[in-house]
């Protein structure tokens, strides 16, 4: 499959061959027919690619807040290596796409095989030969429709959602500034709904065009007919809304809008420009200024967009997914018209031209489109086709290695400590879309590349998984590399419920394969072993203080979402893994409690402070924060035990108190243990010998991990043994 990539680092925009993406539940997978070349929003891209790294600094503030954040708790490499990373990965264009549905997910059985849709979202309605969608993203192309047109649906949900912004009526006038594609499509939106239109644009082109379309008038801005226009068709009291479809740094908009607009009327911003409104003429008419968020209702709402929950109509009227289907019946019945919008239809295997045209300034016209040749399907989803592995002699001196996931955190925390050793072969990347393939192949000598996981669980040619999914996937996952025989590393958590758990315990005992690592990498810090050694040989109990200063989860992280467990399930691990490994001991119970204000947010419940009680009668307190200044290193841990103190500082640094005596150990970048752990999974399973973490503490780890939580709920203390024993 083909698909449209940008390197943000570089600018390169190139077609990337790769794997068709996984049929998930929830969504459909389509033969793509016709995709919308957004001229604004992409050549933005385009530009913002060729900027040197200074000048994407410059262009997103917002981002580097939030890099500075980072390093102020991550440290100055983690940091470095996350964004530098993220910067350096091949990224989807395209966000407006038709075609024909092909294969069908769990939970999406309103669509079927051969159905013609369209479709939205970026990183999903993507430039490519192939795409998942998730159902609320997707709808039917209605009879006397073409798939050229519907492949307009998305764009035209923005200036649907832009025109209901407004809240004109029948007989009222509306002014539109900026007369581009968005423009064009709210002016026939407009008429459509019995509202006079008057059109302004620098373009003469595209005055006529919008006239051609149906707007009453459209002149120039600097025109000085303008103003007496508007007087002329509104009796002097001005336009009773004011929409700016314009993309421009200028101010020269939002002035032009104020100029217009009667009293107390509506100014919708739908494209982007410049906004320091004028105050007094803002204020004087008291205008009420809008912004317009891309489709409707439902986006950048992970629930709605990837989870497929909808909104009850009585509550919302118009989702995004009901402005397109209500844009596509606009289309149907002849109210807006779009071949005259259409500039250029492009063959797709001409893209990176194309691009290059885009970046040189060479594309003139309103709207472009790319149009993909039809293919003949097999009766299985490309999804599910596999690369038949090769078959390698098995070696004791290599372990080849399969990876499940190359996110952020697999890429620059852990692929770079496997990639340049000679004892490690990594065979093959399983990901749910193909750019992540790309990236990790591009980045790391991977052989092969697919979207099939469960192809690379069977392999012959693979000895151990590494699992560097989204946390809910681990526990299923874990259970089925376990029963294929393979070592398995995890990354935490092993999972985010007790049901997960039983899975992967019940695997163990089936297959007694125990070749099972959890990253839990905090114990394999060189300074945790450190502040480990200062209570070597006391065998009495351990009081342990470990507080974690996570910040807020950023807004629409899946990290925060409740079907991946919460954040602190996701993380909490780690650090009751290192109360295990500094007291040697099994958790017995635990006791947690969060911040719970008259109205809590998601940030006040995961407030957290939990007591964890140890079989040898030692005690860890876990705070886990929030709430802080962003500048407090994330996490500092203090143990008291045998006369003896210890304090370990992020990982950077322990001062280490035995009797009178104090000594500071490291001092250096931080360093979490990610090689280390690494290094001892290699190692293990080189030789066949057992894993570096013992079973029973892997599963008490993840079984306190899921009791606190649960303890939360409940408000009470609860008892590991209600679990098991």
């Amino acid at each position: 499959m083909k698909q449209v990539a940008q390197n943000y680092k570089t600018g390169e925009i190139r077609l990337q061959e790769g794997s068709s993406p996984a049929l998930k539940s929830g969504g459909v997978l389509l033969e793509t027919r016709f995709s919308l070349i957004s001229t604004g929003t992409e050549s933005m891209k385009v530009r913002e690619g060729k900027m040197s790294l200074l000048e994407k600094a410059k262009a997103r503030p917002d981002q580097v807040k939030k890099v500075l954040q980072s390093v102020q708790q991550q440290g100055l490499m983690a940091t470095f290596h996350k964004v530098m990373n993220k910067l350096d990965s091949l990224t989807p264009l395209g966000y407006s796409v038709s075609g024909v549905v092909t294969a069908v997910g769990a939970d999406a059985s309103e669509f079927q095989a051969g159905q013609r849709v369209a479709c939205g979202g970026v990183g999903y309605a993507n430039h490519a030969e192939t795409n998942f969608v998730p159902r609320n993203l997707v709808v039917p192309v209605p009879d006397g429709v073409s798939l050229r047109h519907a492949a307009f649906a998305t764009v035209g949900s923005i200036a649907l959602h832009g025109f209901r912004q407004g809240r004109l009526q029948v007989g009222e006038t509306a002014c539109v500034i900026g007369l581009g594609l968005i423009g064009l499509l709210i002016t026939q939106i407009l008429k459509a709904a019995g509202i006079r239109v008057i059109g302004t644009d620098l373009s003469a082109a595209r005055r006529e065009l919008a006239v051609q379309l149906g707007c009453d008038v459209a002149l120039a801005p600097d025109d000085p007919a303008l103003a007496a226009t508007v007087a002329r068709f509104t009796g002097g009291a001005g336009a009773d809304g004011v929409y700016i479809a314009a993309s421009s740094p200028s101010n020269d908009p939002v002035e032009l809008a104020a100029a217009l607009a009667r009293d107390r009327a509506p100014v919708v911003e739908v494209g982007k420009t410049g906004l320091e409104l004028p105050y007094k003429d803002y204020y004087e008419k008291e205008l009420e200024f809008h912004f317009s968020r891309s489709y409707g209702p439902g986006r950048y709402d992970p629930n709605y967009e990837e989870r497929g929950i909808d909104y009850p109509i009585g509550y919302v009227r118009w989702t995004e997914r009901r402005n397109m289907a209500a844009f596509l019946d606009l289309v149907g019945q002849g109210k807006v018209q779009l071949d005259p919008l259409i500039s250029s239809v492009f063959p797709f295997d001409k893209a990176e031209s194309v691009y290059q045209d885009i970046a040189d300034g060479k594309l003139s016209g309103i709207g472009f489109l790319f149009e993909y040749p039809q293919r003949v399907h097999d009766a299985v989803p490309p999804s599910a086709v596999a690369p038949s592995p090769k078959k390698v002699p098995k070696s004791a001196d290599v372990v080849r290695l399969g990876f499940v996931g190359a996110g952020n955190y697999a890429s620059s925390m852990l692929l770079p400590h496997l990639a340049g050793r000679k004892d490690v072969k990594l065979v093959e990347v399983a990901t749910t879309t193909a750019l992540s393939g790309a990236n990790a192949t591009r980045k790391f000598p991977f052989e092969r590349t697919s979207t099939d996981y469960k192809a690379l669980l069977a392999a012959e040619d693979v000895d151990a998984v590494v699992i560097a999914t989204r946390h809910a996937a681990h526990a299923e996952m874990t259970a089925e590399a376990l029963k294929s025989g393979k070592a398995v590393f995890v990354e935490k958590p092993l999972a985010i419920a007790i049901a997960g758990t039983e899975k992967v315990r019940e695997a163990l005992a089936e297959t007694g394969n125990e070749r099972l690592q959890v990253g839990f990498n905090r114990r394999f810090s060189p300074l945790a072993r450190k502040v480990a050694g200062l209570f070597e040989g006391w065998d009495g109990p351990l009081v342990m203080h470990y507080r974690v200063h996570a910040g807020r989860v950023e807004k629409g992280s899946w990290y925060g979402s409740e079907s991946e467990g919460s954040r602190f399930i996701g993380e909490a691990g780690h650090f009751f893994d290192v109360f295990s490994f500094l007291s040697g001991a099994r958790p017995v119970s635990v006791f947690a409690q969060a911040i719970r204000p008259e109205h809590p947010t998601p940030d006040d419940l995961e407030n957290i402070a939990a007591v964890v009680n140890y079989d040898d009668g030692s005690v860890g307190n876990l705070l886990y924060l929030t709430q802080g200044s962003a500048k407090v290193p994330k996490e500092f841990i203090e143990v008291f035990g045998a006369g003896k103190t210890a304090q370990l500082n992020n990982f950077e640094s322990a001062d280490l108190f035995d009797g009178v005596k104090r000594r500071r150990v490291g001092g250096g970048s931080v360093n979490k243990g990610q090689r280390e752990e690494l290094e001892a999974f290699v190692q293990a399973v080189k030789a066949g010998r057992e894993l570096p973490i013992p079973i029973q503490s892997l599963l008490d780890t993840t079984l306190v991990t899921v009791a606190a939580a649960e303890s939360l709920r409940a408000g009470r203390v609860v008892q590991l043994s209600d679990y098991w024993k």
